[in-house]
């Protein structure tokens, strides 16, 4: 697929050579956006660049875990995004051969580190980071005074799991529950597939010494872990383990009209949930690892912007401009700010996200930061649908047999896909 569209699009190159040469001024935008929650704000910052510059900017949001197949589809036609999302190295290898280098480019030289870019074999700077995130276990602490219990109790697993428990054992007395919904369709089941299971992902890589590329097989070593929290958060939920699976329930409604105490998510959510719950912050994911004490929230990114180097030299001109000014403007930065949090560049405002203030806060106290491995995922589409597969088996059966299921797909089933991915 990869080589017909590279085929397509080089032949529109050699027609488009024969026409008079384009002007910078004379392009265009097609931002196909990652975040569905982001979709408000880059429409409302499109128009703004509209209207200031007269360059026309179309923003295209993906359904939440339909971006590859979405970019897939929108990358075989002849008006192809100009901006799109590398997010990880299994994203380079697909699709880095389409991506410009950034090397040496003005939104290079706006970027404040080099921590968050994406580079290709040959040393091409294929992706930039746009924003910096974390992710770990959203808390009410008026909830959790109101049940009885002290922030200062959530230490480790064993503090978690009491908390956790007895709020649900309690949840008619107390009207509120542990835990808000956490379905396992497309709109959910990343956090669980994608985020939750990074705790097993970063163990084993810390115990390996760090990773530099996608290992070809994992040891499983932490899935007990995994199943520790995970078992936490269906069994002490709003919601049954055996409704989970056709999703329709709303986990961040449910804990900003404080029916749920815990919400697993990350720092996107800060500015809804502040919304109702202005003093909402964010704890790690415990699991009963020892010295888990010192554990810090989840920190990284796959939000990575790549230009289309198909694209015609004014489109890319025009996109390389629309970049710069959304992480340069005073308002257009500010909006980015207020929608994503920190921004790794230059000229933007600090944020006044609460979930990474509290990732800060972790750091400054001495605890580790948890890297986002889960980048290494292979073939990530298909090994995240058949963990989700696996999981809504265990949620209707909580046997023994089906987390042997639920093991399987996460370790043997990375196997597979690395072998898929890697020939």
């Amino acid at each position: 697929m990869k080589k017909i569209i590279a085929l397509a699009l080089t032949l529109i190159m050699v027609f488009a050579l024969a026409a008079p040469v384009a002007s910078a001024a004379d392009g265009s935008v097609y931002w196909l956006n990652f975040k569905p929650e982001l979709d408000e704000a880059a429409q409302q910052l499109a128009a703004m660049y509209t209207e200031k510059t007269g360059v026309p900017v179309k923003v295209v949001t993906a359904a939440s875990g339909s971006y590859s197949q979405t970019l897939t589809s929108e990358m075989d036609k002849s008006a192809a995004p100009t901006l799109f999302i590398i997010g990880n190295q299994a994203g380079v290898k697909e699709w880095g051969e389409f991506a410009m280098d950034l090397t040496g480019t003005p939104i290079a030289e706006e970027l404040s580190t080099d921590a968050y870019n994406l580079y290709d074999e040959d040393g091409r700077l294929v992706s930039i980071g746009y924003c910096y995130e974390c992710y770990g276990i959203i808390v009410n602490p008026d909830l959790i005074e109101a049940a009885g219990h002290s922030m200062d109790e959530l230490v480790n697993f064993e503090g978690l799991k009491a908390v956790a428990e007895d709020i649900h054992a309690r949840a008619a007395e107390l009207g509120f529950d542990a835990f808000s919904s956490s379905d396992m369709d497309g709109s959910s089941s990343w956090r669980f597939t994608g985020h939750m299971i990074n705790l097993e992902y970063f163990y084993e890589e810390r115990d390996a010494g760090g990773w530099t590329e996608c290992p070809a097989s994992l040891s499983g070593a932490y899935m007990d872990n995994y199943k520790n929290l995970y078992d936490l958060c269906i069994n002490n939920s709003l919601t049954d383990p055996a409704d989970l699976a056709t999703g329709g329930h709303d986990a961040e409604n449910e804990f900003k009209t404080g029916k749920a105490a815990f919400f697993v998510n990350g720092s996107w959510e800060y500015a809804a949930v502040s919304e109702t719950v202005p003093n909402a912050t964010m704890i790690p994911y415990y699991c009963g690892v020892e010295g888990e004490e010192m554990a810090g929230l989840n920190c990284g990114t796959e939000n990575c912007w790549a230009i289309n180097d198909m694209a015609s030299d004014a489109d890319k001109q025009a996109t390389m401009d629309f970049m710069v000014w959304l992480v340069s403007d005073p308002e257009a930065a500010a909006i980015m700010v207020e929608q994503l949090g920190v921004l790794p560049y230059k000229h933007v405002p600090e944020s006044a996200n609460g979930f990474l203030a509290a990732a800060a806060a972790y750091s400054d106290k001495g605890c580790y930061v948890m890297d986002w491995a889960t980048n290494y995922q292979p073939n990530v589409d298909d090994y995240r649908a058949a963990l989700v597969s696996a999981l809504n088996a265990y949620n209707a059966d909580q046997s023994d047999a089906n987390w042997a299921q639920v093991v399987t797909a996460a370790i043997d089933g990375w196997a597979v896909q690395y072998a898929a991915a890697n020939g």
